[in-house]
Parts: C-alpha cells; sequence; structure tokens
C-alpha cells in the first residue's frame, strides 16, 4: 500500500528524514572495522598499532583460544562448511548431537536443542509453551529478544517491574486463572550488569505454581562457583526450570544458540519451534569451536574463576576516579554518562588512547541513560585494565565528567 501510494523518490525521503532524525538526536550507530581476529588486543582500520578491546562479549578469551580455532579448523576439513538443511531433513550430524548433550550435561538439564542464535531461541519457545488459556509475566527490562518472542505467543502477557518482587506477586495473583503461568527473566540484564533476584522469583514462583525461565547470555561459562551461570550463582540450579543461551558470547563466540530443560519440552520445540525448524544447521565449524569451548569449562573452571578479580579491579578503580558505574559486581561495567552525544565523543577519544569501547544510546539503552558499557576478559591482564582506567581518566577530564 505505501508503495502504491507515494512516487519512489517520495519513499526514499520518508526513509532519509528517519535517518536524519537519528544523526540529528546523536544517536547514530556507526561500525568500526576490525582487521583481525577478536581478542583483548585488536587492530581496527584507521588506527595504528594493536587496540585494547573492552567491549567485546568475550567473557573468557575463548573467541580465540586455540584448542577452539583447532577444533573449528578440524571440523571444517572432516565435516565441512555446512550442512545446506535444517535439521529435520538432513541437517544434523553427530557433532550437533554431541553438543547439544555435553551444553545439557554444563547445566544439569534432560536436554537441550541448538538455534542459529539465542534470539531464535527467545523467539521459538514461548509460542510453543504458552497458549490462550496461559500467562508470561516478563520483567520489564528484559532483552528485546525476549519481549520479540514474547509478542508471538498467544499467553496474557504482563510486565513486573525491574527486579521488583512485590509487583511480581501481585501480577502472580492476578494471574491466577490462567492453566501454566511462565515467569521469564534475564538472568544478568545487559545494559546494566545487574543480577536478577532469582532466590525471590523462584519461591514466588513455587507459592504461586509457576515455572520459571532465564535467559543465560551475559552468565553463562563465567558465574557461580562452576561457571554454570546465574541459577549456580544464587543456589537455584534445581528450581529454574528452562535456561536460554548462546554459543556467541563466552562459549567460543562464534553463533548460535540453545534452550534447555525437560526432555518434553525439548521435544515439542523439535516438533513445533519454527525457528528451530525453517532455519539451517549450524555449520560444523561453529559447533566443534563451541564444543570445545565447552569441553574446557567442563574440566576446570580456573578461567571462570579469574573473572571476579579483575572485574573489581576495573570497578573499584573507575569509581574512586569519580565515575558512575552501574550494576555490581559484574564484568559489563557500564560507565553511566546520560548525554547520548557524550557517550559517542568519549568513546571516539578513547580509541585515539588505544582502548576501544563503544557508546550505548536510545533506543538501546533508555534516553537520558547513554553510557559506555565496558567488558571485562579473562584474557585481558591487570596492565590492561589499568590502562583503560587511565584512558578514561584522560578523556573524562577533556568533558568534564570527572576532575
Amino acid at each position: 500500500a505505501w508503495s502504491s501510494v507515494l512516487p519512489a523518490d517520495a519513499r526514499l525521503a520518508v526513509l532519509e528524514k528517519e535517518l536524519e532524525g537519528i544523526r540529528a538526536a546523536g544517536t547514530w550507530k556507526g561500525e568500526r572495522i576490525i582487521t583481525s581476529k577478536q581478542g583483548p588486543q585488536i587492530n581496527v582500520e584507521g588506527s595504528r598499532g594493536s587496540i585494547l578491546n573492552f567491549c567485546a562479549n568475550n567473557y573468557l578469551g575463548l573467541s580465540s583460544h586455540p584448542e577452539v580455532v583447532q577444533a573449528g579448523i578440524d571440523a571444517l576439513k572432516s565435516y565441512g562448511a555446512g550442512l545446506s538443511s535444517v535439521r529435520f531433513i538432513c541437517g544434523t550430524q553427530d557433532l550437533h548431537k554431541n553438543l547439544e548433550q555435553k551444553l545439557a550435561e554444563f547445566h544439569e538439564r534432560e536436554d537441550c536443542i541448538l538455534y542459529a542464535s539465542c534470539f531464535d531461541a527467545n523467539a521459538g519457545l514461548f509460542e510453543v509453551l504458552l497458549g490462550p488459556d496461559d500467562a508470561v509475566l516478563s520483567d520489564e527490562l528484559n532483552h528485546a529478544s525476549i519481549i520479540d518472542g514474547i509478542r508471538l505467543c498467544r499467553a496474557k502477557r504482563l510486565r513486573y517491574k525491574h527486579m521488583d518482587l512485590s509487583d511480581l506477586e501481585s501480577k502472580l495473583k492476578e494471574s491466577q486463572s490462567s492453566r501454566m503461568r511462565l515467569v521469564v527473566t534475564d538472568g544478568v540484564f545487559s545494559m546494566d550488569g545487574d543480577v536478577a533476584p532469582l532466590q525471590g522469583i523462584c519461591d514466588l514462583a513455587e507459592q504461586y505454581g509457576a515455572m520459571v525461565f532465564i535467559d543465560e547470555c551475559h552468565a553463562t561459562g563465567f558465574l557461580g562457583p562452576r561457571g554454570r551461570g546465574t541459577d549456580e550463582l544464587l543456589g537455584v540450579m534445581d528450581r529454574v526450570h528452562i535456561v536460554n543461551s548462546t554459543l556467541g558470547k563466552a562459549l567460543g563466540g562464534a553463533a548460535g544458540g540453545y534452550t534447555v530443560g525437560p526432555k518434553p519440552l525439548i521435544d515439542l520445540l523439535r516438533q513445533r519451534s519454527r525457528p528451530y525448524l525453517f532455519s539451517n544447521s549450524l555449520p560444523p565449524p561453529v559447533v566443534s569451536c563451541a564444543t570445545r569451548a565447552v569441553e574446557l569449562l567442563l574440566a576446570s573452571n580456573e578461567i571462570a574463576q579469574s573473572m571476579t578479580a579483575k572485574t573489581m579491579r576495573f570497578r573499584n578503580n573507575m569509581t574512586q576516579a569519580g565515575f558512575t558505574i552501574a550494576g555490581s559486581a559484574h564484568p559489563i561495567c557500564p560507565v553511566m554518562l546520560g548525554d547520548a552525544r557524550l557517550a559517542s565523543l568519549m568513546a571516539d577519544d578513547m580509541l585515539k588512547l588505544g582502548v576501544y569501547v563503544i557508546g550505548f544510546s536510545y533506543p538501546v539503552v533508555p534516553k537520558g541513560k547513554a553510557r559506555i558499557r565496558v567488558q571485562i576478559s579473562a584474557a585481558h591482564t591487570d596492565e590492561d585494565i589499568d590502562h583503560c582506567v587511565d584512558a578514561f581518566i584522560q578523556t573524562g577530564r577533556r568533558h568534564g565528567v570527572v576532575s
């Protein structure tokens, strides 16, 4: 209808006006070009020498770990580049089943199903699990993929205030007539690095007969004593019913997502989950890289345990310098600045000092809450972290953020 009403030039003008509004608001998201492998030090087009990277989701430094890389090379030679098929036709290799088994073991759940991304895992879960007689209760700051996935289902939708157990309880009371109820939350909220109060959520869910779902993309591999995630950190692994997470962050950083949970649920997802049924299988090299990453974590928790000291070194030194750091004790360390343009300018100045960070602004975060989101990796040295803090202090003084 749009194309029939407006001539071609006018249609493009509508798009250009929208783009100009983004630029004018200071929320334009450019893409810097990296010319090296992912790691704590990278090469960036237009910059000289090595740049310290402090904004990747490469929490454990496994994206370029030699054993992870070699596993991908071996799989490429033995299994090829891809399957040219969805899973149920001719796209399931022993590699896929092996990774699903290891992920189920890692999370101590019955079964696992792989997706092309965790966005797909979130898109494919809720419409299969919940019908019009059910209710879903979602934290208001849940990730966009959770919000979009919930929109696809026909259940009654209720949002509770961010990490507010009192409001969650009121929503549970409001939905007591529903057949099934699912409480949905990020384990760790990616923009602020705050951890969901899972003990209280599980208490309420049990009191009111609801199930609990968590998205663990920013927790899997490094939170908890063995890196199992937020549910292990807070002692509720046996009380959380469904976990979605990603292979694209701590677990090698390539691509892919998954759901772990009760076997009947996983079996049903294989039959009805649209992103699973209509998307190509994960490529063999990606599967093998992730498998090796999981094997390393199953064998040792040493890498995961190294995160705490590095994270607190950055947080404490930045706070002492006068910066406001959101969240607590998580390697996501948002440096709060408020103004979108300021966040963008400071990020550009940081690059000139040899530190790669990115400003986050609306619509990724609420208006007035722009920030530079720093992410600590196990691959960062203390010297790397100190250099990053020094660069922030120089840049912060230049822009009047700290004195």
